[in-house]
């Protein structure tokens, strides 16, 4: 396994477009899509899977698959875009990893504030959303239908 060394990494921001100067303007579009997209579509799969379906399976995979691919989303391509945040594990020779976290703040490049506002709220306002639903506790108890629960705490410990 190739061990990575801080030479072999591109600069923060080599591939981008240095050319664009407004702050507000939305720079990433598709990126600003996606960032929410999986997220709304796990919440409106929750919210009509019962309308849908009477099987509990296959909503709960969906809505997983959906947060999977929001973390990956986050971690690999909006957060570097959107905000300039990026990290990876480096493996050191004697086998242990450790995570190398670096961030746009010594780049001099200032990211679009609209999508700093839709990365930062996006990943506020949708746990506080799960918690929402995980707090209708009691109707569960009195319906004795616990699966679902399950479903909305999975989300708050991404």
């Amino acid at each position: 396994m190739r061990r990575l060394d801080s030479s072999d990494v591109s600069p923060f921001d080599a591939e981008e477009d240095t050319g664009r100067k407004s702050k507000s303007k939305i720079k990433h579009p598709l990126a600003s899509f996606f960032h929410l997209f999986f997220r709304v579509s796990a919440i409106l799969v929750y919210l009509v899977c019962e309308l849908l379906s009477s099987s509990f399976i296959a909503p709960m995979v969906v809505i997983i698959l959906l947060l999977c691919c929001d973390f990956w989303t986050v971690k690999n391509i909006t957060g570097r875009l959107m905000v300039g945040l990026r990290w990876w594990n480096q493996v050191a020779d004697d086998g242990k990893g450790h995570w190398v976290f670096e961030s746009r703040e010594g780049s001099g490049k200032q990211a679009s504030d609209s999508e700093s506002r839709i990365f930062w709220l996006g990943l506020l306002i949708f746990p506080i959303v799960w918690v929402i639903f995980a707090l209708q506790l009691p109707v569960w108890i009195v319906h004795l239908d616990y699966r679902w629960m399950r479903v909305t705490v999975e989300p708050v410990q991404c």
